[in-house]
């Protein structure tokens, strides 16, 4: 085992001396991976490289992932959270906790039409902490509200964490996109229910409803919500009864994006630049670290690290319980240091094997590593949703966090009861096979 050993602790070493000086996640991962081939294999590193950087770079799978990126960023410039706003606002007074449960909603909604983390926190909350604080409603729950519904932007279709893990993993991406639903609504509900029942105890801490509409003012009011569900509509049902790919249907989300921020007058030159900007480098980092993963997986399969690792769980004589609970522990963990991203491609080749070894599906997995993934999007230093609220709220890292941790105990919640109930995630893909 003493090669084994060098060998991990060499591409430990190289990996967060790499990353602790500051070089790109992709960049130090494609050199973990050349180091691993050239001082601990016979095989040729270079052409290696070239031939999997190459070969992880023309997925059609992966053509989804810049389109779903600019649909998001088209509609984060748009009047999107406004809409959402003053459409759901009118319906949620009678709730306990009445206009924060618009966040958790407006989380949702969005989520469905944004596939992204940062964009669903950052477009609702713009919108919603403003109204929140004029109103006079508890500062810690705006806050917790936003950054726990604004995880969901990862687990409600169309996720780009999902199609990340489904290219690296070559799971369906149409049926992770499908077993993400279910789940999805069933954090909404826990949310919706923590803050209910937080209001409940908390009477005082939550102003009283200031909205007065008739039912037909409501309807009315609502009618803002109507362009967000259809296009919602086109892009999920395409991709649900089996009519697009998800490639496809993200083709569908830009047009749809496009038509809606035409009509809301929001879409001229320099809109459209910046959005396909912000488009073309989020996916280029995400294309990079792919490559780098994709090298990484080959590397390791050549040093038979993997199975090194997964043999050395297997004599901890850990069931398929305990092997999940030692993941979401190691995954919390990473969530401290890691984006979303990075945690999933750097683990994949190493607990992949774990798993199979245990016969967990790939497909529910897939569901459970985008929830824990959600998780690291709200644990200091580097939950990016924690800056997000930060730079939205004006207050310090740990106010912030402070206000998140209750969602995150909620989703911890959400990780046993699709372990312990695995239907919840698998219900859905299982009705549709042709997928």
């Amino acid at each position: 085992m003493g090669s084994e050993a060098v060998l991990a602790a060499t591409f430990l070493g190289v990996l967060f001396a790499l990353l602790a000086s500051g070089v790109w996640i992709g960049v130090a991962l494609l050199a973990v991976g050349f180091v691993a081939l050239f001082f601990f294999t016979p095989a040729p590193a270079g052409s290696l490289l070239a031939t999997t950087v190459w070969d992880s770079s023309w997925n059609w799978a992966l053509t989804a992932l810049p389109l779903f990126i600019w649909m998001g960023e088209i509609l984060f410039r748009t009047r999107l959270s406004e809409d959402m706003f003053r459409g759901l606002a009118p319906w949620l007074g009678w709730l306990p906790g009445r206009l924060l449960h618009v966040n958790i909603l407006g989380c949702g909604v969005m989520a469905a039409v944004s596939g992204s983390s940062s964009v669903t926190c950052a477009t609702i909350g713009r919108m919603s902490m403003p109204e929140l604080k004029k109103r006079g409603y508890h500062e810690g729950m705006s806050i917790g509200t936003l950054a726990g519904s604004g995880t969901l932007g990862l687990l409600i279709p169309p996720s780009i964490m999902m199609i990340v893990y489904g290219i690296t993993a070559q799971v369906s991406i149409g049926r992770l996109f499908i077993a993400g639903f279910i789940p999805g609504l069933m954090l909404i509900g826990l949310f919706m229910a923590y803050t209910a029942g937080w209001s409940v105890l908390n009477p005082g801490k939550i102003p009283a409803s200031d909205i007065r509409m008739s039912f037909a003012e409501k309807l009315w009011s609502s009618r803002r919500l109507i362009p967000v569900v259809l296009l919602i509509v086109a892009v999920l049902g395409s991709i649900y009864g089996g009519v697009a790919t998800p490639t496809e249907a993200a083709v569908m989300g830009v047009l749809g994006a496009l038509a809606l921020a035409a009509a809301t007058r929001t879409l001229n030159w320099l809109t459209f630049k910046e959005s396909l900007l912000g488009a073309v480098r989020t996916s280029c980092m995400i294309g990079l670290i792919l490559a780098g993963a994709a090298f990484v997986t080959m590397a390791m399969g050549f040093t038979g690290l993997p199975t090194i690792m997964a043999a050395w769980v297997d004599r901890l004589g850990l069931d398929a319980y305990g092997l999940i609970v030692f993941l979401t522990i190691l995954y919390i963990i990473l969530g401290c240091f890691l984006d979303g991203v990075s945690m999933i491609v750097l683990t994949a080749p190493v607990v992949l094997p774990m798993i199979q070894a245990e016969h967990i599906d790939p497909l529910w997995f897939g569901v459970y590593v985008v929830l824990v993934v959600e998780m690291a999007q709200i644990t200091p230093p580097v939950g990016f949703n924690l800056f997000v609220l930060q730079n939205l709220t004006g207050r310090d890292i740990w106010t912030v966090t402070k206000a998140s941790m209750p969602f995150f105990a909620l989703m911890i919640l959400g990780i046993v009861l699709i372990t312990v109930w695995p239907e919840i995630v698998m219900f859905l893909p299982r009705q549709m096979v042709n997928l």
